[in-house]
């Protein structure tokens, strides 16, 4: 069962699960990322890295976030890959702790990326 990315990454969009991730399964969106199931390994080098804690297992998704298993699924195919590490989003560290942000989530692509044009 792959892992998810779930509400509370949104608005804060840290990029360190990124870098330790053996299969470049994460995608970025504008203010948020999301796992390909179809390139995740399971293997949760990336949930501690996460300062929002917003990585879990797919199977251990609580109810309140089930959405975001069709949400990464689906997201993931419209999103480009990110590699590497960036910046997190300028008030990140204020939105880490904010409940109840799926109104805030931004899912078209980012301007310039790859699969925006596909």
């Amino acid at each position: 069962m792959p892992y998810v990315v779930t509400e509370s990454c949104i608005r804060c969009r840290y990029t360190d699960c990124v870098e330790v991730c053996p299969t470049d399964c994460f995608r970025e969106g504008p203010n948020f990322l999301v796992i390909d199931p179809d390139e995740c390994i399971d293997c949760a080098v990336c949930v501690p890295e996460c300062p929002a804690d917003a990585i879990v297992s797919a199977e251990d998704v609580t109810d309140g976030q089930r959405a975001f298993v069709e949400l990464n699924a689906s997201l993931s195919k419209q999103w480009a890959a990110i590699i590497s590490r960036q910046p997190p989003l300028p008030d990140a560290d204020h939105w880490k702790a904010v409940p109840d942000k799926l109104q805030h989530l931004i899912t078209e692509p980012l301007a310039g990326s790859p699969k925006e044009t596909a």
